[in-house]
């Protein structure tokens, strides 16, 4: 995974605070953190979203699939009231998350658990599910949607937002995403919808953000290159070099047609 450098140097948060004169060991609040700790695409809204199409409230349990450094479990925890199991498969992101949480005061409401969702979650049956951009990196459909269900409770829905196959790749566009978005193997919006059946989520609803993210794509590549003497005095040329060509890597196959957005209700 660490071939994909939004997952390297991941302690590269604690550089962003410094900079906001912020120490290790001080307390933290969650728009403060919210710049740097959203991985996905459009940010917090994109949290406020799920959290509305999943109707979290304060005695809701959900489970963040791929929760990396739990930037939105801290969002979802701290504006609805509900408790969340945040599941992260690699460690160094789990343990930044853990840390941020507790710093946020936020550790009564939000589990943290290093694990794989391919194994079950514990800590279920869940009212929820959401997940951002993770289940693009997990070839095996079949099983992880199997899973999921597993982890819902009756009559309760998914929420994911994920890359899908726009046309049929290049081998070159096949090699950036296996290397740089660690990304073997993506269904087209027609193979999701069949596993999330074949699964057992009998009502699916598929959105197609791809001009909202081939936008949002651009503009992060734009705002790398125009803050780019502010980010090298902040995280240095190793960090700053990572970050810009997995942006520019992204961008490219967005830009060249070759993903599609999708934003998945599932239940």
């Amino acid at each position: 995974m660490k071939s994909m450098k939004l997952y390297s140097h991941v302690h590269r948060i604690y550089n962003d605070l410094s900079a906001l004169g912020i120490g290790p060991q001080d307390a933290l609040t969650v728009a403060q953190l919210a710049p740097f700790d959203q991985y996905h695409y459009d940010g917090t809204r994109a949290v406020d979203l799920a959290v509305t199409r999943l109707a979290v409230g304060p005695g809701s349990h959900l489970l963040d699939i791929g929760s990396g450094i739990g930037g939105p479990a801290r969002h979802i925890a701290a504006t609805t009231g509900a408790q969340v199991t945040a599941l992260e498969l690699q460690p160094d992101l789990d343990a930044v998350a853990r840390d941020l949480t507790g710093r946020c005061g936020l550790g009564a409401q939000i589990t943290h658990v290093c694990g794989d969702i391919l194994n079950g979650a514990a800590g279920g049956p869940f009212d929820g599910i959401l997940s951002l951009l993770c289940m693009l990196h997990i070839p095996d459909k079949a099983r992880l949607f199997a899973a999921c269900r597993a982890a819902l409770k009756p009559g309760q829905a998914m929420y994911i937002e994920d890359f899908a196959e726009a046309r049929p790749l290049t081998a070159s566009e096949e090699r950036t995403l296996a290397v740089k978005v660690q990304s073997s193997q993506l269904p087209t919006p027609d193979d999701y919808r069949a596993h999330l059946e074949r699964a057992g989520f009998a009502d699916v609803t598929l959105t197609d953000v791809t001009q909202d993210w081939r936008a949002v794509s651009a503009a992060r590549v734009q705002a790398a290159r125009d803050g780019r003497a502010a980010n090298l005095a902040v995280h240095g040329p190793e960090i700053v070099a990572g970050l810009e060509d997995f942006y520019d890597a992204v961008d490219g196959l967005w830009q060249g047609g070759a993903l599609t957005g999708l934003r998945i209700l599932a239940r």
